[in-house]
């Protein structure tokens, strides 16, 4: 496994590749890697003929600066656990690498970004359009995976693509979760005893709002929501929103003929964390 720090070296890598006929695949991240970015490396490793992973505490999307200072890194820790799923190259580099300037650029995805995290963490997709794009145009990948627990950026990301005119294909990733239903998540190891022992409700809650389609309105199902999660002195809801799976779009009646995903995002304690679950497919 090649452990490289700047562009240009990356460039002429993935040159050398690519000449020789092979497909590209990324799994960018932010380190500390689980087991759901095992999974997506392990995907990105046996569908594709050459394998990126990128390492990179982006500023640019943290609207906390306190989140960004404490978000855990143990960089030596994640390239052994990449060189074990036998990815190729892992690209780490510095600030001064990805911005060596700062980056004015302004990206408008309308209602899709400015509802649920968008509406929660102003700046925060600005913030990812700048350091994907940066990625994206360093690596050329053929293939991008991403995890299906950042639901909304997911959908951004999509829109990105298709606007930007990339010819890349991405792939969506199921959650991994821990066994008692915890989505895993680099922010799980912030949280204390206690809280992680809360946690799990977060996705029992979810799993009861599956239940509930179809007996109770949507303004029910968020009443129920809300009283659960806050039920637990170590959690608090930040938003619960049911929204269509293609659009974004709230969900204010459910309607058989339209796909709805649950979203959800919880503070415990001062670690933030966001889950969702398909309703309707």
């Amino acid at each position: 496994m090649n452990i490289i720090h700047d562009i240009a070296s990356l460039k002429e890598e993935l040159s050398i590749r690519r000449d020789k006929g092979s497909r590209i695949g990324f799994v960018p991240t932010m380190g500390a890697l689980h087991q759901g970015h095992l999974s997506l490396m392990h995907n990105c490793v046996t569908t594709c003929d050459f394998s990126v992973a990128s390492i990179y505490v982006n500023p640019t999307q943290f609207n906390d600066k306190n989140d960004f200072q404490r978000y855990p890194r143990n960089r030596d820790q994640d390239c052994e656990l990449l060189h074990r799923t036998h990815c190729d190259v892992v690209f780490i580099p510095s600030d001064e690498e990805m911005y060596p300037e700062p980056d004015q650029r302004i990206f408008d995805f309308g209602m899709m970004g400015e509802i649920m995290e968008g509406k929660h963490r102003p700046g925060h997709f600005n913030g990812v359009a700048q350091i994907v794009t940066r990625l994206f145009e360093a690596v050329e990948p053929d293939t991008v995976f991403f995890g299906q627990k950042d639901f909304q950026q997911l959908a951004i990301i999509r829109k990105l693509v298709a606007e930007m005119h990339y010819p890349i294909t991405i792939v969506a990733c199921p959650i991994i979760r821990e066994p008692d239903g915890l989505a895993m998540s680099s922010r799980n190891i912030l949280l204390t005893e206690e809280e992680r022992r809360a946690a799990p409700l977060i996705y029992q809650t979810l799993s009861e709002v599956k239940e509930l389609i179809g007996h109770k309105t949507v303004t029910k199902i968020e009443e129920h929501v809300k009283t659960r999660i806050n039920s637990s002195s170590c959690l608090r809801l930040e938003y619960f929103q049911m929204v269509n799976t293609n659009s974004l779009e709230s969900i204010n009646e459910i309607l058989p003929y339209i796909p709805v995903t649950a979203c959800i995002a919880v503070y415990a304690g001062k670690i933030r964390l966001i889950d969702n679950i398909e309703l309707i497919s």
